[in-house]
Order: C-alpha cells, then structure tokens, then sequence
C-alpha cells in the first residue's frame, strides 16, 4: 500500500513527489516483538539525564584490559584504513596453541552474541525445537525467535541450570540446539566439569549441545569439562568480554569439531570482526598475568559484595562469575523497589527477570570506590522498598 504525497518545491516552481510505503516485512517478522534482550545503559543514562557512578549492571570488567592489549590495539589503530584478515588466522592461531586444539576446530566471531546468531541460522529452520533453560540468557532465545525456532524451556534446579532436565526435554521434542551455560547468568552458579562430561553420554541423537563458557575464567578450575575439540557432541562457546576486558571490542570464539567450524564460512560475516579487536585479543591472550590479576580482584570484589548483602540482612549467592547474585528475601516487585532505588542514586545494576530469581538483584565485581557506592546506597534502596511494602 503506497501513499503519496506533491507539493511545490522552490523559487523555479519544480515539482517533487515524496513516496512513503509500508514494508512488506516476513510472516515471521511481523510476528516478533519489537523489544530487543538488554537496554544498555547508556540508554538509561540519557532517560535519568546523567551518568551513572558506578557501572556494575553489564556483567564488564571495571578492571580493563590488559595494557599491552591496549598497546596493541593502539598500534592497530593506525592501520585501520585496512581490512581486517577475514579468516582471523593469527588469532585463531594463537588459540589453538593456547588450548592445545587444532586450528581448524577454532571459529572467532563478533562477540559470543554474534556466534550465536550465526550457529542459530546455520541449524534451526522454522518450527525446529530448541531447548534452554527458563530465565537462562535471552540473546540466544531472541535468535532463536528470529530465524522461528520453537523454544522449550525448562526450569531451574534451584538455583542451578538443571542439564538433566534439559536433556530430557530435548529427547521430548527431538531438538536440535541445547543452550547450558556454565558459570550461569544470571544466577552465577556453576555444575563441575565432570557432571557436564557425564550428561554428554545422554545427549540424543542429532542434538547439538551449545556450552556457554563466557565466565569460565574467572570460576573454579574444576567448572571446565575435559571435552575433545572434534565432540561432534559439541560447541564450546568462551569470549574476551569478560575476565579479559574487552567487551566493547566485541570478540568471542568457539571450539568444535571441524566440519561445525567450516560450515561457519557460508554464512558468516566475513568481515565481522575488526582488524582492532584482533590485535588486542591476541595480546590479551598472551598476558596471562594480567588474567592472573584480574581473577584475584574479582575474587576480593565478590567478597565485599557478599559482606555488603550479609550487613544488610541480605543472602549473597555463591558465585563463579564476576557479579554475585543477592538475594532480597522478598518476591519480585520487592526486588524491583530495590532495584530501582540502586538506579536512582547511580548504582547501575540489573536482575533475573524470570521468577522466582527474580527475588534477587545482581550487582557486577568493581573496584574499591564502586563498592563504597554500593555500601552507601543500599540501605537507602531497601528502606524504600519496606517502606513500600503493604501494611
């Protein structure tokens, strides 16, 4: 349907017709919502009309990265006029030595996220079943949505990801994705490497386990599985975002079997990547002491978080991420009073949306200041939210 509209354009007496049409989007698009996963906090920031103080609501790392990832990045920096090496050879390279694999099982794209989307388009057609888990990261389930996969999600155990019961609802409905992630957000727990060896003997046929491991630097060593790099079985999903520092970067990676990785190539940006974030992460992947690092601030970061939460009557989670779960006690709009109070006095933090999580607010790692931040405002925050509590 095309409207128009004429009207008279300049001193010569030119005439212009400007055509507005309605587009003629997919079935499929017209069915999704028009809400996207996260809104970030920039976003949120010009709706307040200020900067947030403390910045712990995007699961970052305050910490940075390392200097000489900077170093490289800068260097990089000025030959950006270049194209970037679309095959990532020297980081992929640089992986594979780093975990012993073969390059060929290494795949490097734009940020977990971005990996996401392409292994979603590469497997899933209409009204496939794909299972996750029920307040589990909604990225993957936006992707899903978009490429009109049928999700089926399961519930936690507790506070856990429950692998068995996603086993078994994926053997239910024959899918063909499994989305775990382990360190889970947003609850921060974990599952020992050798229970996720255990349900991989379980996987149905056909199936293809997609194991979300962006946290698994900066959790215990026995969190990793011992899994072969070629496990047809599976698809081991890691990034630079987190314990490395790099999430603006946008630069994540996978490690499968080689048929999985190749077929990447028909469909992926190829481009995707910059010639930047290439250069940082292949530094940062060489610095390991700054990992080092980093791993003993998140360490001291999540304590001061779990004696914050324990002085004001609250419970810290056990966490193998670089936020901590707390819980409120309370319901959902009780966390949410709690929530927005945060907000108000500049303490961006975030929480699970899905009950009963959503009793609890999560509150990212920082450094001494953001912490004090945190001390000062909430007390503040929980009053108003007693205070809003019925009588």
């Amino acid at each position: 349907r095309y409207v128009a509209a004429s009207g008279l354009h300049g001193r010569r007496g030119w005439f212009y017709l400007a055509v507005m049409s309605e587009f003629k989007f997919t079935t499929l698009v017209q069915s999704l919502p028009s809400t996207v996963p996260f809104v970030g906090p920039e976003t949120q920031e010009r709706d307040r009309g200020g900067p947030f103080s403390a910045r712990l609501g995007a699961n970052e790392s305050v910490f940075g990265p390392s200097p000489r990832a900077i170093e490289a990045m800068r260097a990089a920096a000025a030959e950006i006029w270049q194209y970037a090496d679309p095959t990532c050879h020297g980081l992929r390279e640089a992986l594979a030595a780093h975990y012993a694999v073969p390059s060929a099982s290494v795949l490097v794209g734009e940020g977990i996220d971005g990996i996401l989307g392409n292994l979603v388009r590469l497997l899933i057609e209409e009204g496939d079943a794909v299972v996750t888990s029920n307040g589990a990261y909604p990225t993957f389930n936006y992707h899903v949505a978009g490429f009109g996969g049928v999700l089926h999600k399961v519930n936690y155990a507790g506070d856990h990801e429950d692998p068995g019961a996603l086993l078994r609802r994926a053997r239910e409905v024959g899918a063909k994705l499994i989305y775990f992630a382990n360190p889970d957000n947003p609850m921060g727990s974990w599952h020992e490497g050798r229970d996720i060896e255990a349900a991989l003997d379980e996987m149905p046929a056909g199936a293809l386990l997609v194991l979300d491991e962006a946290y698994v630097e900066l959790g215990p060593d026995d969190a990793a599985p011992k899994i072969a790099p070629d496990d047809p079985r599976v698809l081991r999903l890691r990034t630079f975002s987190k314990a490395y520092g790099m999430a603006g970067a946008r630069i994540g990676y996978g490690i499968g079997a080689p048929d999985l990785i190749q077929a990447f190539d028909k469909i992926r940006n190829h481009f995707g990547v910059n010639r930047v974030a290439q250069a940082g992460a292949m530094a940062a992947l060489r610095d390991q002491e700054w990992l080092a690092h980093v791993q003993q601030e998140v360490a001291t970061s999540r304590a001061q978080l779990g004696r914050i939460a324990k002085d004001n009557g609250l419970t810290p989670l056990p966490s193998a991420t670089n936020f901590v779960t707390i819980d409120c006690g309370r319901d959902g709009d009780f966390a949410r009073v709690v929530l927005t109070g945060l907000l108000d006095q500049g303490v961006f933090v975030r929480m699970p949306f899905v009950p009963p999580h959503d009793r609890c607010i999560r509150v990212g790692c920082g450094r001494s200041s953001d912490m004090e931040l945190v001390a000062r405002a909430l007390p503040l925050a929980l009053q108003r939210a007693r205070a809003a509590e019925p009588a």
